[in-house]
């Protein structure tokens, strides 16, 4: 493993576990998010630099730590990627709907690189919510379903896998 990747891996399971965060539906350590879409991105012959960024992706919208520290750490390069990443909407903006407007608008703004970790992410997240939560995965799949026509720039497989399971979910559904 690269070391910028190693450094990253290490800095997101350490932000992470300080606050003790779990993944929502299944109480498993909030790591093996991240984990799956590390391996996604690397699956896709991503850089170093995205795959660390992958690492680190929810690390500043989750925890304390800032994109200031991320950059000190690891570069701008990869605070940039993370910074495409981070949800730039916050309560104040309105309702879900008018931030997740926002958030699109901000990933459509997003490099190829970004956009990539973005449909690893969603997918990561879409399986563990249809997996878990049935009826948030309305709300969840109708808002990917949304954002998809935003993410053009990323990684193909990833995105068609992404499409896949919408397709299945709403089939399932009908």
């Amino acid at each position: 493993m690269d070391d910028l990747v190693c450094r990253a891996r290490v800095f997101a399971t350490r932000a992470h576990g300080a606050i003790g965060q779990k993944r929502k539906y299944d109480g498993q350590e909030y790591i093996v998010h991240p984990e799956a879409v590390a391996s996604s991105v690397m699956n896709t012959g991503g850089r170093p630099e995205a795959v660390a960024a992958a690492w680190l992706h929810d690390v500043v919208e989750d925890t304390p730590v800032t994109l200031s520290e991320i950059e000190a750490e690891f570069g701008t390069e990869v605070a940039s990627l993370v910074e495409m990443l981070t949800d730039v909407s916050c309560h104040e903006d309105g309702n879900r709907a008018a931030r997740k407007a926002i958030d699109r608008a901000h990933s459509a703004r997003a490099s190829a690189e970004g956009q990539t970790i973005k449909l690893a992410d969603l997918l990561d997240n879409a399986r563990s919510i249809i997996r878990h939560d049935k009826g948030f995965a309305r709300v969840f799949l109708r808002e990917v379903k949304q954002l998809l026509p935003f993410l053009e720039k990323g990684d193909r497989k990833i995105r068609h896998e992404l499409i896949g399971l919408l397709e299945t979910w709403e089939k399932s559904r009908s």
